[in-house]
């Protein structure tokens, strides 16, 4: 999954509740998250200690 807040439709809108917004500084292009890496940040906010990742991209802007 790359991330890329550019293209995430709840930009400026759930960047505050975002897990996101915890991580240091995020290069332009985004980053990857492997399956292991989305599960564990699924784990922990599913225990509350990080907010959930927000991102949510529509079909026509994800090209």
């Amino acid at each position: 999954m790359l991330i890329d807040c550019a293209k995430c439709e709840l930009r400026n809108v759930g960047c505050a509740d975002c897990v996101v917004s915890t991580m240091p500084a995020i290069p332009e292009s985004g980053f990857d998250l492997g399956p292991l890496e989305r599960r564990a940040l699924g784990v922990l906010a599913a225990e509350g200690l990080i907010p959930p990742l927000r991102m949510t991209i529509s079909v026509d802007r994800a090209s």
